[in-house]
């Protein structure tokens, strides 16, 4: 059964803050093949969100949400390779802007990623940059 969950970081379960970092780390680093720190301390920001989708127990999308001064940030969009094309990443990025309200959202988008986030209202922000070796650009979706 699937089922959505939100919850600040410092509220999660440890095996579910396990299972969200893991995901992650299985997505970024490991799958894209690209060695950097995964865990850049914004995980335990006081504001900092955490969105998941579960499927029969197992973590199998997430997405970070944080808060930059007055703006909110999306971020660690990722979903386990055996989940995708079932639009979990597309419902988490609706939960999560919904939670953001009237507030601008900014994220980075992998480059090849940008018509996806699009979709959600999102637009280019300057211009494309290296983050780790993969091309990124900043976007931006205002109130």
């Amino acid at each position: 059964m699937l089922e959505y969950r939100s919850a600040p970081t410092a509220d999660l379960p440890p095996l579910v803050l396990y299972a969200i970092l893991r995901l992650r780390v299985d997505v970024f680093v490991v799958e894209q093949e690209c060695a950097y720190p995964e865990l850049d301390g914004r995980d335990v920001e006081p504001t900092a969100v955490q969105l998941w989708a579960e499927d029969a127990g197992d973590v199998v999308a997430t997405l970070r949400l944080l808060t930059d001064g007055p703006d909110r940030r999306i971020g660690r969009v990722a979903t386990a390779a055996s989940a995708r094309g079932r639009g979990l990443a597309a419902e988490l990025m609706r939960r999560a802007l919904t939670q953001c309200g009237a507030s601008t959202v900014r994220l980075d988008a992998q480059s090849h990623l940008a018509h996806w986030y699009a979709r959600f209202g999102f637009a280019p922000e300057g211009p494309e940059f290296l983050e780790d070796g993969i091309p990124h650009v900043p976007m931006i979706r205002t109130a």
